[in-house]
């Protein structure tokens, strides 16, 4: 395993750390208390030492068995969760300070911990990231002892670019991947200026990288991949990374043939990802322990050729970026 800095929060955290959305159970299923400690420890006795939850996930029991096993592991293992996806409706109005502090309070007793390494505002409105007073509660969350750090879980460099501004945000969580790429331009740069730490999301654009996927693959009623593809529950670019599918197939299609060797393309685009220095960790998802394994044999792999990363990138330019770039 390699490590990098999370930013301005100085600690030393895996560059292929764990997104917890899943674990316990595949997006739609029911929560496996077993299958979560399985892939939590398989990602700690491996070198993770970063891992991401929220209070959403799995209405809290991914927050609890994170909170079980961090608590029985003797290595220092970093804590991230976010708030605020539980106001409903999903609107700036909601989002007010008391509200907010008990959502952090909650994930304290769940996570069975004392303080929380970083709290993160989970993809909020836009608006809210116009609101001083919100980024000032968590200062005061802070001098409590209740968080070390503020961060924030965006949808668009626009949002990312505004939480910057703010001088206690530490940490930015945005969506990057070989078929989402607008956040290398200007956002990387701004971020290196106040060393904020970035938390590659969805690196895998929901599995789509993988290059497991067809034309015939079905997923459960309740996976998002079957029901947002549109956006009908949330943002859709968090789905496919906001790719139409069909089109995602093909280009995957000319991933499989820069790759001919691979019958698992995830460790190819997580060592995309890895080679952009302002990155800190990728935070990819499991269901299942071979999943955190494969996500860590991108270390068995020869680095990429500076003409194999040319070469994916002008599939991303002559399929993706026509058609998402603009829009997130």
């Amino acid at each position: 395993m390699n490590y990098r800095k999370l930013g301005k929060t100085n600690f030393n955290i895996s560059e292929i750390s764990l997104g917890t959305w899943q674990v316990g159970g595949k997006w739609g299923s029911a929560f496996d208390n077993k299958t979560a400690d399985e892939l939590l420890n398989t990602a700690i006795d491996n070198g993770v030492n970063f891992i991401d939850t929220a209070d959403v996930y799995e209405n809290g029991l991914s927050e609890t068995a994170v909170g079980r096993v961090v608590r029985s592991r003797s290595e220092r293992i970093y804590v991230a969760t976010k708030c605020g996806r539980h106001i409903n409706p999903h609107v700036s109005e909601g989002y007010q300070p008391k509200v907010l502090q008990k959502y952090v309070e909650d994930s304290l007793k769940r996570l069975g911990l004392e303080t929380l390494d970083l709290i993160q505002l989970h993809c909020p409105p836009t608006e809210v990231f116009y609101r001083p007073e919100i980024f000032e509660l968590f200062d005061r969350l802070k001098e409590q002892g209740k968080i070390l750090n503020l961060g924030v879980s965006v949808e668009k460099v626009e949002e990312a670019l505004k939480a910057i501004e703010y001088s206690n945000v530490t940490t930015v969580q945005i969506i990057f991947n070989l078929f989402r790429q607008r956040p290398s331009q200007l956002f990387f740069s701004e971020a290196r200026k106040k060393d904020i730490g970035i938390i590659a999301r969805v690196p895998l654009a929901s599995g789509l990288l993988t290059g497991k996927f067809d034309s015939k693959t079905t997923f459960e009623p309740q996976d998002h991949r079957n029901f947002n593809r549109n956006g009908d529950a949330f943002d859709k670019g968090e789905t496919f990374s906001g790719i139409d599918y069909e089109l995602g197939l093909k280009a995957v299609e000319e991933l499989k043939a820069l790759f001919p060797e691979a019958a698992n393309l995830a460790p190819y685009a997580l060592q995309w990802i890895l080679s952009f220095e302002d990155i800190s960790c990728i935070i990819p998802g499991a269901s299942k322990e071979s999943h955190v394994l494969s996500n860590l044999s991108v270390y068995n792999l020869p680095k990429l050729s500076s003409e194999k990363f040319e070469a994916m990138n002008k599939i991303y330019e002559e399929y993706i970026k026509p058609s998402v770039h603009q829009l997130w």
